[in-house]
C-alpha cells in the first residue's frame, strides 16, 4: 500500500500488472457459520478492489 488518492489507494495489481488507485475497506466475515459457535467465529478481513479492471483481494488481517 503507498499513497492515498482521492478515490482509494494506490497498490499494484496482479490483474493489470500496474500500479492502480484501489477501494479498501474492512469486512467482519463469520468463517464457520454451521458451528455452534459461529457467533465468536468472526474474522477482520481487508478487502481491495481495483478501480480499474475490478480485481478483488481479501486478506484476513489476523493471521499470524
Amino acid at each position: 500500500m503507498t499513497s492515498p488518492q482521492a478515490e482509494g489507494v494506490v497498490e499494484h495489481c496482479e490483474n493489470c500488472s500496474r500500479e492502480t488507485t484501489h477501494r479498501v475497506s474492512i469486512e467482519i466475515r463469520t468463517e464457520n457459520e454451521r458451528a455452534n459457535t459461529s457467533a465468536f467465529s468472526r474474522e477482520p478481513y481487508r478487502v481491495s478492489t481495483c478501480v480499474t479492471c475490478g480485481e478483488r483481494i481479501s486478506q484476513r488481517m489476523n493471521d499470524a
